[in-house]
């Protein structure tokens, strides 16, 4: 369904660590709005909903609620550092169409409603 690379999983861990709360999963979803129309959340949440499929990760929780999930099928979410810094990275193989930011993004099916960035 998803990949997490190492360096994105070492960075997700450590976030986990600074709320202080071991037992956070992670909620990957898509949401309407942004640069091309739809836009990735990333995020921890504590609760799991009855719409949600339950991924594991080596240890870590992945929910994903079932209007993302045919979205981020194959979604690639990595964690680059450079000299400005570091940030989350997604790869999506089924967006036709992203922002120059990466964070918005549009696929054939889901073009959701463009916002101004």
């Amino acid at each position: 369904m998803i990949e997490i690379t190492d360096a994105a999983m070492a960075r997700i861990e450590a976030m986990k660590e600074e709320e202080g709360d071991p037992s956070l999963k992670l909620r990957v979803g898509v949401n309407g709005g942004g640069c091309s129309g739809l836009s990735y959340g990333l995020g921890f949440d504590a609760e799991t909903n009855e719409d949600d499929t339950v991924i594991d990760k080596e240890g870590l929780t992945v929910l994903i609620d079932d209007e993302s999930k045919p979205i981020v099928d194959g979604l690639v979410i990595d964690y680059k550092e450079n000299m400005m810094g570091g940030g989350f990275t997604l790869d999506n193989p089924n967006a036709i169409l992203s922002c120059g930011c990466g964070a918005s993004f549009r696929t054939e099916a889901n073009a959701g409603t463009p916002e101004n960035c």
